[in-house]
């Protein structure tokens, strides 16, 4: 499959830095706050705690489509 042939995302998102956080993720989305991103994330925010975020995570900073 080509990088034309692939579909576009569905929704916006990101990878956390190292050591980066929920406030430090909501600073740099526009229009959220930590329990925003965290209720479009609850397979991150349901983690035992601490809850770590990892670079290889994935981080939805748009609410899923209708």
């Amino acid at each position: 499959m080509s990088p034309e042939d692939a579909p576009a995302p569905l929704r916006r998102f990101l990878h956390p830095q190292p050591g980066e956080g929920w406030e430090e993720i909501a600073g740099r989305v526009a229009d959220a706050d930590v329990a925003t991103l965290q209720s479009w994330n609850l397979h991150l925010a349901m983690r035992p705690p601490p809850i770590v975020l990892t670079p290889v995570d994935i981080v939805f900073v748009e609410p899923p489509a209708p």
